[in-house]
């Protein structure tokens, strides 16, 4: 099966969406180390935009929840319906209860904060593995 998935090796582009520098920062050379492209964002509307004029460009999204401007809420539930196989990580540093709103707005998994950085990536890996099986 690995000679199966190093025959399609791409590099996986992913958006990250979150207000807090800091762990864009952290995210952004977490996931660049793996070797994943990542394009990053300081916020919903400026996460918007770059889906928009990206088209279907975005393998997956990771977004905070709670943010100016757009709410990671609203923006998975455009994620899924403007592009349906995209799958979206929500991370929250607000307990449960935005938790249910990532849930309700239809993210594939929530991360609360703080949350362990390879947690994240074989969440990533899991969500794309199946995004090349439809």
């Amino acid at each position: 099966m690995d000679s199966e998935l190093n025959k399609t090796d791409k590099t996986f582009k992913l958006l990250v969406i979150d207000d807090d520098r800091q762990i864009l920062v952290a995210l952004y050379d977490f996931l660049s180390n793996l070797k994943y492209e990542v394009v990053t964002a300081s916020d919903g509307l400026e996460g918007m935009k770059l889906l928009e004029t990206e088209q279907q460009e975005f393998d997956l999204v990771i977004t905070d929840l709670v943010m100016p401007k757009i709410s990671g809420s609203y923006l998975i539930l455009e994620i899924k319906k403007r592009f349906p196989g995209t799958p979206v990580i929500a991370i929250t540093g607000w307990g449960a209860y935005p938790e249910t709103f990532a849930i309700e707005a239809q993210a594939d998994k929530v991360f609360e904060k703080p949350f362990e950085l390879p947690e994240l990536n074989k969440e990533i890996k899991r969500l794309l593995s199946l995004k090349k099986k439809h």
